[in-house]
């Protein structure tokens, strides 16, 4: 690799650089664990955080151009560089405020690039914080040296990121150093991330407050508003509706419940015609007792002592489907969904469409 030329003065820096480097390299992992504890905690997903130290060329190539603007190395803010690359807009200000709390922020220094208003700024828009760790910090850690360096904090979004990437492998700097041609598709593609990126985040809060408005509904009981589908489901389990009907079968023979996945039940009861949390609540109050009956005319030959804890839920699915002029073909679709393709059924249905029956017809009776 080629050395650069340097004057006296920047020759000065890098012998700096050179001396200060291991301290730099303990600084870069104690930055980096610091980060990663703290966003962890957060619960924020990140796509990653990545910390370097400056390249001896990149800093020489740096005060070549500029040297003379530093009086010392600490004044070079960016030799310690980190990155951290979120997936959305709003958690670049969650992870801001989680930089504000654990480091000492240089508010004169630091920029906001996401505040331009250039129509082609999309692949520069990041926060920068320059930061440095707080005293108290230092010197718990014993390094007091530390309390001089200052270093860089780049926050971007995923698409921010990939563009600024795009853009360095292609050479893209401006319109005055880029064809016309080029520059205009290149301004088209940058506003269709910028797009991208603020819609992925309003889908988002969408999806969160609409998660917000289920639970809600669930809570109050107001099932006939909420649409049966992956998220109402998941509120309404947390209420636990069939572990009375359960537990009450467990007590015939005073069996054990057995914890089962109910996930497949969602599938099954939209293939039964229900649309609403409404709908299972009435199947649940309707088809219970017959239900129970069901269960018990099953376990009364046996002498089992553990039972599944969607035995209540199964019974309840097969009693509406009979009562609702189901048939075998009915049943088979929905033990299928419940249990796959293939497995032998044809028993416990032929079974449960006698009993079922018997207990319809003595009702009536």
């Amino acid at each position: 690799m080629t050395k650069i030329q340097l004057d006296p003065h920047s020759e000065m820096l890098m012998e700096e650089y050179y001396q200060q480097l291991p301290l730099m390299k303990q600084l870069k992992e104690v930055v980096d664990q610091k980060l990663k504890e703290s966003i962890q905690q957060s619960g924020i997903e990140t796509m990653g955080i990545e910390a370097r130290i400056k390249a001896e060329n990149s800093l020489a190539g740096k005060l070549r151009r500029k040297g003379m603007k530093y009086a010392t190395l600490n004044d070079i803010t960016d030799i310690l560089g980190v990155r951290i690359i979120t997936f959305y807009n709003e958690d670049v200000d969650k992870i801001a405020s989680i930089a504000e709390s654990t480091f000492e922020v240089d508010w004169k220094n630091s920029i906001d690039k996401r505040n331009a208003h250039q129509f082609d700024s999309f692949g520069y828009n990041s926060l920068h914080y320059i930061c440095r760790l707080k005293d108290e910090t230092c010197d718990q850690l014993g390094q007091p040296q530390f309390k001089k360096i200052w270093f860089e904090l780049q926050m971007r979004t995923a698409l921010q990121h990939v563009w600024s990437v795009i853009q360095h492998d292609i050479g893209y700097k401006s319109a005055i150093e880029t064809p016309l041609e080029y520059h205009r598709n290149l301004s088209r593609l940058a506003g269709l991330l910028e797009l991208a990126d603020n819609e992925f985040s309003r889908v988002r809060t969408g999806i969160t407050n609409y998660r917000r408005r289920i639970q809600s509904l669930v809570r109050e009981g107001q099932f006939e508003e909420v649409l049966l589908d992956a998220d109402s489901w998941h509120s309404y389990m947390e209420k636990r509706p069939f572990d009375e009907l359960t537990e009450r079968i467990a007590a015939f023979n005073q069996a054990e419940i057995y914890p089962m996945p109910n996930e497949k039940y969602l599938t099954a009861l939209k293939l039964m015609g229900m649309k609403t949390l409404g709908d299972v609540e009435r199947m649940l109050a309707n088809d219970a007792e017959l239900a129970y009956q069901l269960s018990l005319s099953q376990l009364g030959a046996t002498d089992l002592d553990i039972i599944s804890s969607t035995l209540a839920l199964q019974n309840l699915c097969i009693v509406h489907i009979i009562r609702n002029g189901g048939g075998k073909a009915d049943l088979r679709k929905f033990m299928e969904k419940i249990y796959g393709v293939g497995i032998n059924n044809d028993a416990l249905i032929e079974d449960a469409i006698t009993i079922v029956n018997k207990l319809l017809e003595s009702m009536d009776a």
